[in-house]
């Protein structure tokens, strides 16, 4: 009788153990900026959410950041579940979205009360080009391939203003916002394409770039893998939506989150669709 009630309390205690364990939560985000900046940007809102649903689901939550090498791993991890919920550009949404359609949407970025911001193609300080049709046989430097400013927006807006792939003296893809501002001040290239923030920090910085042209951009939404449960996945929804302390906010240099929904970003998913007409050749005359 003693060895059956050893078990029995064994196995009441494994239960209450696993009743009472914390919940560990996997946050993915790739290298958009420096890894270092991406860390300090999320880190207050990840401490916030720790504690919020901590609150909501009543057992301690702990949240780890996973930030990938790249836009294409950064897709991988979500998509195969290898991160709880992530943040993305709306092109890697797009794209994962259509790789994985039981992901799951659950914020978008409130930006002063709108869901847009704004991307910049930029060009050095004393650079004598004014528009955007001077850039034929001029090089550009582009973002990552997956970028939504970096490549889809500013390549159909390249596209729209008669200015095409082959029409460029050449082009890079630079992977960083950061680093195409850099290479443009640096002389690298003639023009590129950025986030606006980014480009305001470079320019703080004394980075020699001047704004040719700004264009909007759908903000980012914040994305449930399609392994998390719908009681953490709720949770999560409501505590995003409820941040609105400007302390946590300010190294994401947003105004909290906003209801989001697929329809939102027809806008990317038309750029995307869009893309081939950057590549499309040109006759000799259009050359």
């Amino acid at each position: 009788m003693k060895v059956i009630s050893n078990v029995f309390t064994a196995i009441i205690m494994l239960f209450s153990a696993a009743a009472f364990a914390d919940i560990t939560l996997t946050f993915g985000i790739y290298t958009s900026d420096k890894p270092t900046t991406m860390v300090t940007t999320f880190r207050p809102i990840l401490n916030e959410l720790e504690n919020k649903l901590s609150i909501l689901l009543s057992e301690p939550v702990s949240i780890k950041m996973h930030v990938a090498k790249d836009y294409d791993q950064g897709i991988k991890d979500l998509v195969n579940g290898n991160v709880d919920f992530a943040r993305m550009g709306p092109a890697s949404y797009i794209i994962s979205k259509k790789q994985n359609p039981e992901i799951e949407l659950l914020v978008m970025e409130n930006q002063k009360g709108k869901k847009t911001f704004y991307g910049v193609i930029c060009v050095q300080q004393d650079s004598s080009i004014e528009q955007i049709s001077q850039l034929k046989n001029h090089s550009f430097a582009f973002g990552n391939k997956n970028s939504t400013i970096g490549r889809y927006l500013s390549q159909l807006l390249l596209a729209e203003h008669g200015i095409y792939a082959d029409q460029l003296s050449h082009f890079e893809y630079l992977e960083r916002h950061d680093r195409v501002g850099t290479a443009v001040g640096a002389g690298f290239f003639d023009a590129g394409a950025l986030k606006e923030s980014t480009f305001k920090k470079l320019k703080d910085k004394g980075v020699k770039i001047k704004e040719l042209v700004r264009f909007p951009n759908v903000t980012k939404p914040w994305i449930a893998s399609h392994t998390l449960n719908e009681e953490i996945r709720l949770a999560l929804r409501q505590s995003l939506l409820e941040i609105d302390s400007p302390e946590v906010l300010k190294k994401l240099k947003k105004d909290g989150f906003l209801p989001a929904k697929d329809s939102d970003y027809n806008l990317i998913r038309e750029s995307l669709e869009k893309n081939e007409r950057f590549f499309k050749q040109t006759t000799a005359d259009e050359k």
